[in-house]
């Protein structure tokens, strides 16, 4: 007799990570629940997801228990829910600490009652400003607890504790990765990450708009490459004794990447220099070696080539939105129709 299928369970599905996640799950076979509050959500990525037979999408704050999964059957559980983006994390601060610290016990308490196993989306942001580089997940960190950023740092923070707490205490299954700068196509323009804002700026041909000097550094993934990295995680047996970091060693400046993307785009917009945002960290590059030894990933798409994806997916969108050229006398012929 054939066993049903386990279903995965993909939080935060609709956003930018969350879909290429899901999208990598059903082209490997999984029946898949999509779970997002759509709050900062795409639309379009839930339509083109919800063309697949084997993927389910549930419009659920991750705040609230999810009672309506719990008899699914549910074997594992991949938590991205929480926005990433400063702009859309610091536009309602309370909502973006609640959900890293509820959503994630809601999530623990869906998999300690179901025997899923559970791979949570952490940051390099809980390293704050670091005062060591590059970042080992035995860092520490050096966090400002009340500033503006506060709410996913420490959000964050809380929940990775949280997590081996339930682990210790419950047995749950469940591994922490770090995730550093990630981006590719199907990433929202008004995000205010430092790839889509520079790309999309660049195409406009408008001022590209550098926050301080340009000397912080950045270290920067394709998404296809993350995505391995958390099917990695969610499948290395026996789970790793602390979180791991998952991102591309390649360090690079703020303003480098600025010249970067205009030689690549081709745009003559200038490069402006703006009042540094308050706890903006100034370095960042992660120590992937645990990455390495455990899970047997390294980042392999250079960013010059996952750039060039993400300027022509921008270039297309942007393309798709133009006006387009009315054939003589179509207005016309309209009018007098109506």
């Amino acid at each position: 007799m054939r066993t049903k299928r386990s279903t995965i369970l993909v939080t935060g599905a609709a956003g930018f990570l969350g879909f290429h996640l899901c999208r990598r799950l059903l082209d490997d076979g999984h029946p898949v629940i999509g779970l997002d509050d759509m709050s900062t959500g795409v639309q379009a990525h839930v339509d083109e997801l919800e063309s697949h037979p084997d993927f389910r999408f549930v419009r659920h704050d991750v705040r609230e228990p999810a009672h309506m999964l719990a008899l699914e059957n549910i074997g594992q559980i991949f938590n991205l829910a929480c926005p990433a983006s400063p702009v859309a994390y610091q536009a309602q601060p309370i909502k973006t600490l609640e959900t890293s610290v509820l959503g994630v016990r809601n999530m623990l308490q869906l998999a300690m009652a179901r025997g899923a196993r559970m791979v949570h989306t952490s940051t390099s942001e809980v390293y704050g400003d670091p005062q060591v580089h590059p970042q080992p997940e035995t860092y520490w960190g050096n966090v400002d607890m009340n500033g503006p950023r506060a709410c996913y740092d420490e959000g964050k923070r809380c929940a990775e504790t949280m997590i081996y707490d339930y682990r210790r205490v419950h047995r749950v299954d469940c591994r922490v990765v770090r995730i550093f700068n990630t981006y590719g196509p199907g990433m929202r323009e008004d995000d205010g990450r430092v790839v889509s804002t520079f790309v999309v700026e660049a195409l406009k041909g408008s001022d590209i708009t550098i926050q301080g000097d340009g000397s912080h550094t950045r270290s920067m993934c394709y998404v296809d490459d993350m995505v391995d990295g958390l099917v990695r995680m969610m499948a290395v047996t026996p789970p790793p004794d602390g979180p791991v970091n998952l991102g591309n060693p390649r360090e690079i400046s703020v303003r480098e990447f600025a010249m970067m993307v205009l030689a690549a785009t081709g745009s003559d917009s200038r490069v402006v220099f703006t009042p540094e945002a308050i706890d903006d960290p100034r370095q960042r590059r992660p120590d992937i070696s645990r990455a390495g030894r455990v899970l047997g990933w390294t980042p392999k798409t250079p960013l010059e080539d996952g750039l060039a994806r993400t300027i022509d997916y921008f270039r297309g969108r942007m393309a798709d939105r133009a006006p387009r050229d009315v054939a003589p006398g179509a207005g016309r012929t309209a009018e007098a129709a109506g």
